[in-house]
């Protein structure tokens, strides 16, 4: 018996590739780039001699770029997700990223596989495509939990800040010193483009837009309406702290009761994916003596559309709108 190595290499493969951007990325950046310093980046410019000006340039220029860049075919089903995930490559590295671990892909598929070279070249370019996606998907993920995590924390401080004298502008320029990353960076252009003669409030809205959270338009809206018919802010800004960290708990246990669902419904999509890996492992000539039968690539294809159907209909079952 005969076991087939091939799904193992192409995993192996994918995951060199993967790990690869990453340390692409660490490599060009630094570790001031990652979000589990306890200075955050604005900071650690500043810190290294960079001028407060040109800091806010090149952090501004970083958060929009992706977005103007939608037009550039296949790097619109990335720009949302890189710009969530703040990623510091531009748009063109970004794409010259995906050919670099494409070509590496190939080299070690032609080294460790026998398939044909176009075959070898599909797969390569689907492994330095995906493994960038993914990457990108990953960043987004964990920077919008880690955002909506801190921002209740910064809310509190602000209040804590505007009770003992200070003005709001201070306060968030508190919060930019004192929160690290991501949201300290976020307050920290806050701040710097509020210094520099913009509305507090429309420097908000663009920051919760940008970000597409909700919770931080709720704080936009508040400091704008402050801002317009007056009142006491630290109390407006510490029932919506209170406000905001009610919805963060009520998020997580919706979380919580939804998982079992959600991962019922990878578990059925993925299982006949793996089923096949392992048989194909086990005995790889398994489904000689049915690939030639007339029906075999329909039936395929109908599994597949099944499997598919099976993600979005478990999908919409545990969406569950708060």
């Amino acid at each position: 018996m005969m076991i087939s190595m091939e799904p193992v290499i192409y995993a192996v493969i994918f995951a060199a590739v993967l790990a690869t951007v990453q340390g692409v990325y660490l490599v060009i950046f630094g570790k001031s780039i990652s979000m589990d310093g306890k200075v955050n980046r604005r900071l650690d410019m500043l810190e290294k001699g960079g001028n407060r000006e040109k800091v806010l340039e090149q952090l501004r220029k970083e958060m929009t770029q992706h977005m103007r860049s939608q037009r550039i075919p296949l790097y619109s089903i990335l720009a949302t997700k890189a710009q969530k995930a703040n990623i510091a490559f531009t748009p063109s590295q970004i794409i010259m990223l995906m050919a670099g671990v494409s070509v590496m892909a190939f080299i070690g598929l032609s080294v460790a596989t026998s398939v044909e070279a176009p075959t070898r070249a599909v797969v390569a370019v689907a492994m330095g495509i995906g493994a960038v996606y993914t990457w990108i998907n990953g960043k987004a993920t964990k920077r919008t939990a880690m955002l909506e995590e801190q921002l209740p924390e910064a809310v509190e401080l602000m209040v804590r800040s505007l009770r003992v004298g200070h003005p709001f502008a201070s306060a968030v320029a508190i919060v930019a010193r004192e929160v690290p990353d991501p949201l300290g960076t976020e307050m920290g252009i806050v701040s710097d483009e509020a210094a520099y003669g913009r509305d507090m409030g429309e420097c908000l809205k663009t920051l919760a837009e940008r970000l597409d959270m909700q919770d931080m338009r709720f704080l936009a809206v508040a400091v704008t309406i402050q801002a317009t018919s007056g009142g006491n802010l630290a109390e407006v800004l510490d029932g919506l702290g209170k406000v905001i960290r009610a919805r963060f708990r009520l998020f997580r246990r919706v979380k919580a009761i939804t998982a079992e669902a959600k991962w019922s419904g990878k578990l059925l999509s993925g299982f006949p994916i793996l089923a096949l890996v392992g048989i194909n492992l086990v005995q790889p000539g398994y489904y000689d003596e049915v690939m030639d039968k007339p029906i075999f690539i329909p039936a395929c294809l109908v599994v597949a559309a099944f499997l598919i159907v099976n993600l979005f209909v478990m999908k919409a079952l545990v969406n569950i709108k708060v």
